[in-house]
């Protein structure tokens, strides 16, 4: 999943992106409000994690633009005040959700994932195409119930095509998910990932497409095998 964190508390930006990517997330990290907005317009984001004490632009106030431009990104937003009177101006804002600081970041992650299933109309705790899931608790693939064993970049590959199964995803998107935290990756690098995630799928009920121009999409085999 591609987060945006807008939140201007060095200490936690930094721990919070660093735990996430940790995590299986890519995280693009903003301290300020109107970097965030302009981030929103032109990303492709799966969520949004949202502090309201922002300089540039306040929280509040980027969540209510979000929401006049009819975007349905899910929305957490990070709050030091629990009360009663904030959650019910959070939720009339259009936020998706709300976590009061300090918080554990199972807490987070399991919250975003819920999110991000629901904004996708998948209220279970398993992603999946096809006979192909991805248990978002377990963290592992299952095809026809057998756990594949996969690296650490072809997991991410795979993961974050799963999250979009059925969409084209642009090959520069996928590169950056899976070689985020890495440096002197050849482009190369991803058509090895895909040669071998192909290989594992082939004849499985499930298969990654290319589309010219747009990508690679994970979809279902139309008759349940190939």
């Amino acid at each position: 999943m591609h987060i945006l964190l807008a939140e201007d508390e060095h200490a936690l930006g930094e721990w919070l992106s660093k735990a996430l990517a940790q995590s299986g997330f890519r995280v693009d990290w903003l301290d300020d409000g109107r970097l965030a907005e302009r981030a929103l317009i032109d990303g492709d984001h799966d969520a949004l994690v949202l502090d309201l004490g922002l300089p540039g632009l306040d929280g509040a106030s980027l969540l209510r633009r979000l929401r006049e431009r009819a975007s349905p990104l899910p929305v957490l937003v990070l709050t030091a005040r629990d009360t009663l009177a904030e959650r019910v101006a959070l939720l009339n804002l259009g936020a998706d959700d709300f976590l009061p600081k300090p918080f554990a970041l199972e807490e987070l992650e399991a919250r975003l994932t819920a999110l991000v299933r629901r904004a996708r109309g998948n209220a279970h705790p398993r992603l999946a195409c096809g006979p192909l899931q991805f248990d978002t608790v377990a963290r592992h693939f299952t095809l026809a119930d057998e756990v594949l064993a996969l690296t650490p970049r072809e997991q991410r590959l795979l993961r974050a095509l799963i999250v979009r199964s059925g969409e084209p995803m642009a090959r520069q998107a996928l590169f950056d998910r899976v070689f985020d935290d890495e440096t002197d990756v050849q482009p190369a690098a991803l058509d090895v990932l895909m040669h071998r995630l192909r290989r594992r799928l082939e004849g499985r009920g499930v298969h990654i497409r290319t589309y010219r121009g747009l990508g690679y999409a994970l979809e279902a085999d139309p008759s349940g095998h190939a």
